[in-house]
């Protein structure tokens, strides 16, 4: 299969030509994938699932901040002050129309998404919530999006309710449906998993899941980066996100809610910036978002979250998608063929729009033996169980590697991956 076809695409790093694909303009901007190792090989990156590498953009943004307009945000009547929260504010307004909000006051700064899964479940799980209630989950969740629910079914006494999957790894949609009662409350579940890059059809499950009177909450942070999307077309009533898999800075993230439910919710954690008048003996909140995010916040950071997502919709969303659908489709067929490999989730010929990543195992091998053997390549990639222990174990598999891919990754990378990768497991089967 050939994926060299030209991308059509304006570009950050480059002029534009029909010669060159979405890969070859961007990777530019991106100063760690210029590595070598110790002896002379070029550094391959392959895991974008896990964190994903920052253009020049963001670093100039963080390093232009730090800079020039350095002060704590909404207190001062200085300059520095001024700016700083103009930044600050503006970064919110950006993840707004980012991910189609009704506003800057549905956008609710976190440290990253866990965090903002925490916030719902501490918030508006402890508020809403009565022994036998129940919370719906997946087998495929990271365990951002298990353990939260665990800690407030030990508090509230809710129940939780895991689907599971189909042989080819997607969402089981008739166990789904049959899980859905009176009792259920709330369904908090991954866009694209991290594992078996299953797109689950959120859209689909949150129309199920309002007809039955429940709430719903999108895990986006492997979707965001991948393809367009807007809380408007999933139809969910939570949405989170974090900026590290965006191509922006670690320690921050977001929560997205329906500006009616973020009210009707008790603050998170208490301090300062989440008040507006402070007694001895109470206090009264401010509005919304600040009620949810107490002491100074990570200024820099959401200003180098907003860069990211600039640049991310400067190149195009849907143009990231084809380029790493056709990369991902180039992925499969090379792995596929490699004796005693399997890939674990549906093809992309059974799910066109799933995730561009591909996690496997090799019969008779331990998946960190080869990522260990492989970073001596110097090709980067992931091993363990990608904190997703319930899908391994359900499984039968202790890891599992896994190669994930960026619009920056090109057809070339992902040959030169599969190559290094049969001479490793020839090397292991001795």
């Amino acid at each position: 299969m050939s994926i060299l076809n030209a991308i059509p695409a304006d570009t950050v790093a480059a002029p534009a030509s029909s010669s060159l694909t979405l890969a070859d303009r961007t990777r530019p901007d991106f100063p760690i994938l210029e590595q070598t190792t110790a002896d002379g090989r070029p550094l391959l990156y392959l895991d974008h699932a896990a964190t994903s590498q920052k253009p020049r953009q963001v670093l100039e943004a963080i390093s232009a901040y730090y800079a020039n307009d350095n002060a704590n945000v909404h207190r001062g009547a200085h300059q520095l002050s001024a700016r700083a929260t103009e930044g600050f504010e503006n970064a919110r307004s950006t993840v707004s129309r980012f991910i189609g909000a009704g506003g800057p006051r549905e956008i609710v700064f976190t440290r990253n998404a866990s965090e903002a899964i925490n916030l719902v479940a501490r918030t508006w799980g402890d508020a809403s919530l009565q022994p036998g209630d129940e919370v719906v989950v997946s087998v495929m969740e990271h365990h951002s999006n298990l353990v939260p629910w665990q800690l407030l079914a030990q508090r509230t006494g809710c129940v939780l309710r895991p689907v599971g999957i189909d042989a080819s790894g997607r969402l089981n949609l008739a166990e789904f449906r049959s899980l859905l009662g009176p009792r259920t409350r709330l369904v908090s579940l991954v866009h694209v998993s991290n594992t078996l890059g299953t797109c689950n059809p959120i859209s689909e499950i949150a129309d199920m899941a309002h007809r039955a009177g429940a709430l719903v909450l999108a895990d986006a942070c492997q979707s965001l980066p991948h393809q367009p999307v807007t809380v408007t077309e999933l139809d969910v009533d939570f949405l989170v996100g974090s900026s590290h898999k965006l191509c922006g800075p670690t320690g921050m993230g977001f929560l997205w809610g329906r500006e009616a439910l973020l009210e009707s919710m008790p603050p998170f954690l208490g301090g300062g910036e989440m008040i507006d008048e402070v007694f001895l003996d109470h206090s009264t909140w401010a509005g919304l978002p600040h009620k949810f995010e107490a002491g100074t916040p990570a200024i820099g950071e959401a200003i180098g979250m907003a860069a990211a997502i600039d640049y991310l919709s400067a190149l195009g969303l849907e143009r990231i998608h084809l380029w790493e659908q056709q990369l991902t489709a180039h992925l499969f067929e090379r792995l596929e063929a490699i004796d005693g490999l399997t890939v674990l989730g549906p093809s992309p010929a059974q799910q066109p729009h799933r995730g561009a990543l591909a996690a496997f195992v090799v019969e008779g091998l331990h998946a960190n033996d080869i990522a260990e053997l492989l970073d001596v390549q110097g090709i980067c990639i992931r091993s363990g169980h990608h904190c997703t222990q319930p899908l391994h174990r359900l499984l039968g598999l202790p890891a599992s590697a896994r190669a994930s891919l960026s619009f920056t990754t090109t057809p070339a990378d992902i040959d030169r991956f599969a190559e290094e990768l049969q001479g490793t497991i020839a090397m292991l089967r001795g």
